[in-house]
């Protein structure tokens, strides 16, 4: 899991701390180094950056995956087949405006009479399951082995040395940031009170003259704010959200006496299942991760609203697994096989963690998707580590052996070309990372017809998974294990040294962070897939 703050709040942070297409061959920029492609020197406009996925990095000099240039050149006149996408996820809002005429529908299924119509195990599936029930709020994983008082348990040692260093962290954080909300407080309440009123402005600000000392920093506050692009109401709206966001970390994520399971389902009884209910909605507007997620794959393009989706004649199929803290493990193994069983031929994994007691059974899944045909695309993970050396789960191998011809893991990317190309949360490795695509700032669909800006490795996933959607509805002859080697085999390959980790002093070859070293393309995909016999 991974706490979505804005940067702007970090950048808040520092400024108060310091007051106090078909037969064509496939077209790829060959790129020696960093200078041998043109780098974008100008910023990038409000559209760009709701779009920048879906440029092209040899037209626009954007490292998206040149998804607008396959509409153009590739699919214009084309018509697809329909493909099942699952999206195993937090909640989804069926009911968006961008993804209403988008979701998966089980005609097998009879709305509403209580009845396993379809014999499938799962009663009014409509359009798919929640494993979750009523329940949001979770803990880590770690933090339910020690809960357990299993000291047997391989990683128990390992599990409280985290949790000691994580609660303090987070105590920490919470103490910092109340700091810094009543600065933000006592600045824009002592400056509504100078002027009479609450809408003032900045313009209005920087012409006080005033010896008094506390109206003296609160116009420091606001002019350190302002020129990072804000206000102080926006400052305190931030803060106000990562808030929120610390306090379930301790409250709930990390607190070993929080049950947050509601399901009556034994988690450590794989055979027990039938559990949760067909109502896959979030249970509030904050649980937004699956909405946006969704919208990346297949929101309706060019409808005239907020975003489009990077696949057309997709079914989002909506599978309720993630909380707000770490999934289950029982809970994603049968989310895969429920996907297999029920259609699917794309999944989406966009969740994942560093601890996983029954690894074996969500890797099994894993080898089942695979089995069946359907390919399954995995985020990376957003703890800027190397995946070869520190675990992150789910995987599809055990000591680099796969278990699976169908899975692809996936990276982060930024919108800037250059050095500064993977997101600095992004986690890498040679062997068990397979692509990079774009990753910070994805805009997309947000519960009660809304859209809003998301980073992580959980917004590059589900782009390459609608990429894989697109392949399929168009190809659909071609196998999962095809569909993936199309998408590796594909993508742009960079040499271009990066800076790994968000640490400018760590700095590697962009070829040396996945298994390919390269960036997924759909152009490109697309005419290699017309390609295959």
């Amino acid at each position: 899991m991974r706490l979505n703050y804005k940067v702007f709040s970090y950048i808040l942070l520092a400024g108060i701390i310091s007051l106090g297409c078909g037969s064509a061959d496939i077209i790829s920029t060959p790129l020696e180094n960093i200078d041998s492609s043109p780098l974008k020197v100008s910023d990038l406009t409000d559209q760009e950056k709701k779009n920048w996925g879906h440029l092209d990095l040899e037209k626009d000099t954007i490292p998206g995956m040149a998804v607008d240039r396959a509409y153009a050149e590739i699919i214009k006149n084309k018509k697809g087949k329909s493909v099942i996408v699952a999206v195993i996820d937090s909640g989804i809002d069926i009911d968006h405006e961008d993804l209403n005429d988008v979701i998966w529908t089980n005609k097998d299924e009879v709305p509403g009479n209580g009845k396993d119509d379809d014999n499938n195990g799962y009663v009014d599936d409509i359009h798919g399951w929640n494993f979750l029930g009523d329940a949001y709020d979770e803990q880590l994983e770690y933090v339910r082995i020690l809960a357990s008082g299993d000291t047997t348990n391989p990683r128990y040692n390992e599990a409280q040395a985290l949790y000691e260093s994580e609660y303090d962290k987070w105590l920490g954080r919470k103490t910092q940031y109340d700091q810094i909300a009543q600065v933000v407080k006592n600045a824009d309440e002592s400056l509504a009170k100078h002027f009479g009123k609450k809408d003032y402005t900045i313009e209005e600000v920087n012409g006080i003259t005033s010896e008094d000392p506390s109206l003296q920093q609160a116009i420091q506050v606001a002019k350190n704010i302002s020129a990072n692009g804000g206000t102080l109401a926006e400052a305190s709206e931030q803060l106000k959200e990562a808030l929120e966001q610390i306090n379930e970390r301790l409250n709930f994520n990390l607190n070993k006496s929080f049950k947050g399971r509601k399901t009556g389902d034994d988690v450590d009884d794989l055979t027990e299942t039938g559990y949760g209910n067909g109502n896959v909605k979030p249970v509030k507007k904050s649980e937004s991760h699956g909405t946006h997620v969704a919208g990346i794959i297949a929101a309706e393009r060019n409808n005239g609203l907020g975003a489009n989706g990077v696949a057309n004649n997709v079914e989002i199929m909506v599978i309720r697994t993630v909380p707000n803290g770490d999934e289950y493990d029982k809970d994603v193994a049968l989310a895969i096989r429920y996907a297999v069983d029920n259609g699917a031929k794309v999944i989406n994994g966009s969740f994942g963690k560093s601890f996983s007691p029954h690894a074996d059974w969500v890797r099994d899944a894993i080898a089942y998707a695979s089995d069946n045909d359907v390919v399954f695309v995995h985020a990376a993970g957003n703890d800027s580590n190397d995946i070869d050396v520190e675990p992150n789960f789910p995987d599809d191998n055990v000591d680099f052996v796969e278990i699976s011809e169908t899975y692809i893991r996936v990276g982060s990317l930024t919108s800037s070309y250059g050095s500064k190309m993977v997101s600095g949360f992004s986690n890498y490795g040679k062997n068990n990372v397979d692509v990079f695509a774009p990753g910070s700032s994805i805009y997309s669909t947000t519960p009660e017809n809304e859209y809003d800006f998301k980073g992580g490795t959980s917004m590059a996933a589900p782009g390459v998974a609608g990429v894989a959607a697109l392949i399929r509805s168009y190809y659909p002859k071609l196998t999962a294990a095809q569909v993936k080697q199309v998408i590796l085999d594909s993508g742009l390959p960079l040499t271009t040294k990066v800076v790994v980790g968000g640490d400018a002093s760590n700095v590697k070859p962009f070829a040396e962070l996945s298994k390919t070293g390269k960036i997924v393309n759909a152009y490109n995909a697309l005419i290699l897939a017309s390609k295959i016999k």
